[in-house]
């Protein structure tokens, strides 16, 4: 499991909204904020509750599942 990187509120509150948001793959995220997707899911984890990050991690791998370009 990757350890989460050291980054100040502001950057770890973008970063987290940008996960969650349906509309907005990890490569733009990497774009942004030099994160691959393994540091994005270890900042997730960090973040949200256990429950919340589980069904998060659902919601991306049914939608990535369903659409080619999606995260």
């Amino acid at each position: 499991m990757a350890k989460a990187p050291d980054l100040d509120e502001a950057t770890k509150s973008e970063v987290i909204e940008m996960a969650l948001s349906d509309h907005i793959a990890f490569a733009d995220i990497k774009a942004q904020h030099g994160l691959s997707e393994k540091e994005v899911k270890a900042v997730m984890r960090s973040a949200l509750k256990t429950s919340s990050y589980k069904a998060w991690r659902k919601r991306v791998r049914t939608f990535g599942d369903r659409r080619e370009s999606y995260k």
